[in-house]
């Protein structure tokens, strides 16, 4: 696997940008409702983003290809993914909750093996077992710990839905007008999360400089700069060898989390940090070399 030097920069730069999201949002959701918080940090970087675009000369005209993108993307990534990873924060560590979302590739993996008859090579099969057996480890030890099962599971079924929605859209580079895509994908989650928003929540927030500083962080970096990366990384080394680099997602939401939050990294955790990283790491070298 050949990555040149600019490519290996953008990529550990997205995920450390993409694992730091889950530390800032912790911040957030201590202080504000969480489906509100979102939709309006989605309503933000959404609008940002496509000014950016038509700024850039970028059409509102999209192929069905990209509007299909912009629905379930903006459905399953932005509203289903990350508003229950926001709500679920509310009761778990921001550590445990980006293990489980960096599982999103095993789980790609394993739904193309068994739904799409995908073939999968020993490394990739040997991959899934030990990142599923890492995440596992974490989860279980967490569980044990005091972590409450229904945030857990409620993470969960955001990694599969960012799986899903994955498998089901391939590219949406097709046809250009990629900075647009992005912030029409974000105005899609603000406007389903800011309705079930209005239903569920009340509007109470805490207005600290903490809060005010993680929201900020939360639409500059996560939501805009490592979104952008992330295009710019595809297009330069394509998406599997971009997917590569969500191996380091274990590391980076687990050190941000202790160095931001203070949460404990015990030794079960380093231990389930090592094979999930591993065993993403190898299903992703494994789709190298099937593609």
């Amino acid at each position: 696997m050949k990555i040149d030097g600019p490519a290996l920069a953008m990529g550990i730069s997205f995920a450390l940008m993409w694992s730091s999201a889950f530390a800032t949002a912790r911040i957030i959701v201590a202080q504000a409702p969480p489906l509100m918080a979102l939709s309006l940090r989605f309503l933000i970087a959404g609008l940002i983003a496509v000014a950016i675009a038509r700024l850039m000369g970028q059409s509102w005209s999209l192929t069905p290809g990209q509007r299909r993108s912009v629905i379930v993307f903006g459905l399953c990534q932005n509203a289903l993914y990350l508003g229950l990873n926001f709500v679920a924060m509310q009761w778990i560590e921001a550590s445990l909750a980006a293990i489980i979302a960096a599982s999103m590739p095993l789980i790609v993996a394993l739904l193309g093996w068994i739904l799409a008859g995908d073939r999968v090579p020993r490394l990739g099969i040997l991959g899934l077992a030990a990142g599923m057996l890492g995440v596992g480890l974490i989860m279980g030890t967490r569980i044990s710990g005091g972590a409450d099962p229904m945030a857990v599971g409620l993470c969960v079924l955001g990694a599969l839905a960012l799986a899903v929605a994955t498998r089901t859209v391939r590219s949406a580079s097709a046809g250009g007008n990629l900075v647009m895509i992005v912030g029409l994908q974000m105005l899609v989650g603000a406007a389903a999360l800011g309705g079930v928003s209005a239903f569920f929540e009340t509007a109470t927030v805490i207005w600290t400089p903490s809060l005010i500083l993680a929201f900020a962080y939360q639409i500059l970096v996560p939501g805009l700069a490592a979104t952008l990366i992330w295009f710019a990384l595809v297009g330069r080394i394509g998406p599997v060898r971009a997917s590569t680099f969500h191996f380091l997602n274990p590391f980076f939401g687990v050190t941000v989390a202790a160095l931001l939050l203070g949460e404990r990294i015990g030794a079960l955790d380093i231990i389930g940090v090592a094979v999930a990283a591993a065993g993403i790491l190898a299903v992703q070298i494994a789709r190298l070399q099937t593609d």
